[in-house]
């Protein structure tokens, strides 16, 4: 299958300049007194990072990165969809989709989809190797937003022509975390005939439970959920009601959109307060780069306002087997029989010794192992 012929992103001199001069800029805020992380953003970080960005960070060597990646673009009926593909190094390997969330892009899946398809290079089986598809969400990075505000055609279905009608999947795997949890469990919902098997870092809430049937660990963990949104979810409700007062901001200030996502990754990261632990400042400043240099925070925003005005589908009854994989500074840490509620077929549950939200990139081989696990009961006998 051809690469795109074009290479995938190509950042002009003017605007690159532009970038750098809107840095050099920034028209900074009164500072309070207060320090560190406790009110938001650290500034002495943020100034750090944006000094950086400005000067020595080379955008050139990660958009010939980028550009390297195997890049594809399909036409649904019309709907441009921009996917990575990794093919398996050993035949009649297995076909899963891997489906990212926010505030990420595919470059945070790399590692994972390359431990997937060539597992040999990492001390793995050949014959658990998969061909690994990777898109890019509607309105982030790479992939246009879809033109209209409807519930006409959602992403798991775009997913589903993607694997099945164009690159002729006839049954595959698929695994999500965050927003790409939720596109994986309805999809295995919408078409169980096509899915084998799904793997998830986060589960959907169940649909109307009967509060006298929950248990004491269903309990806690409500109340632990609880907190965390009166605490943390000062995002979730502003992207899910007025993302577009927002946008303008994060749009036309780099500065404002490296401090809006930075802190993200720090709060949900296994990194200890520390973010060099767990991220290279070049990773952050390439994933930010990115969401600037494709006009896309905006539109990246648009599944919180979908789901909360009803145009996306709930997730009510999965039945294909699932595995859930929790990692400990993940956003939510359901028990098992909270998950069991909507996945009827949860066949594995495992709680992971390290690593956060951003699991792909912080702990690949741990998710690389815990995928290889559950998927080899999917296959058929293996020939050898």
């Amino acid at each position: 299958m051809p690469r795109t012929a074009a290479p995938l992103l190509q950042v002009s001199d003017a605007d690159l300049a532009d970038l750098r001069a809107r840095l050099r800029a920034t028209r900074w805020p009164e500072p309070w007194p207060v320090g560190g992380w406790e009110a938001g953003t650290d500034t002495a970080e943020l100034r750090r990072l944006v000094t950086y960005w400005a000067g020595d960070y080379d955008w050139r060597t990660h958009e010939a990165a980028v550009n390297a990646l195997p890049s594809h673009f399909a036409d649904l009926d019309g709907t441009p969809v921009h996917y990575l593909r990794y093919d398996a190094e050993h035949p009649d390997a297995l076909p899963i989709v891997l489906t990212h969330g926010w505030p990420s892009t595919v470059l945070e899946l790399t590692a994972l989809a390359e431990r997937l398809a060539a597992p040999s290079r990492h001390g793995g089986d050949p014959r658990d190797a998969c061909t690994v598809i990777v898109p890019s969400l509607p309105g982030f990075p790479f992939s246009p937003q879809r033109p209209a505000l409807t519930a006409a055609e959602q992403t798991h279905d775009l997913w589903h022509r993607l694997m099945h009608d164009h690159l002729g999947f006839r049954r595959y795997a698929a695994h999500g975390g965050d927003l790409g949890a939720g596109i994986t469990s309805r999809l295995a919902e919408a078409h169980p005939e096509a899915v084998l098997g799904i793997h998830l870092l986060a589960a959907a809430a169940p649909a109307d439970p009967d509060p006298a049937s929950l248990t004491p660990e269903e309990e806690a963990y409500l109340a632990a959920a609880a907190t965390w949104q009166a605490e943390e979810g000062g995002y979730l409700h502003q992207q899910s009601t007025r993302p577009l007062t927002l946008a303008p901001a994060l749009a036309d200030s780099p500065a404002g959109l490296l401090s809006w996502l930075l802190e993200k990754y720090r709060a949900w990261s296994d990194c200890g307060g520390d973010l060099s632990t767990r991220f290279s400042d070049d990773f952050l400043l390439t994933q930010v780069s990115l969401y600037w240099f494709t006009g896309t925070i905006s539109t990246s925003f648009r599944p919180y306002y979908e789901y909360a005005r009803h145009l996306t589908r709930r997730v009510r009854r999965v039945d294909v087997p699932t595995a859930l994989a929790l990692f400990p500074a993940d956003l939510a840490q359901p028990p098992r029989r909270w998950a069991e509620r909507t996945y009827h077929r949860l066949t594995r549950c495992t709680r992971m010794p390290r690593g956060g939200h951003f699991a792909a990139h912080e702990e690949p081989a741990l998710l690389a192992d815990d995928l290889t696990a559950f998927l080899r009961d999917l296959r058929p006998a293996r020939r050898g």
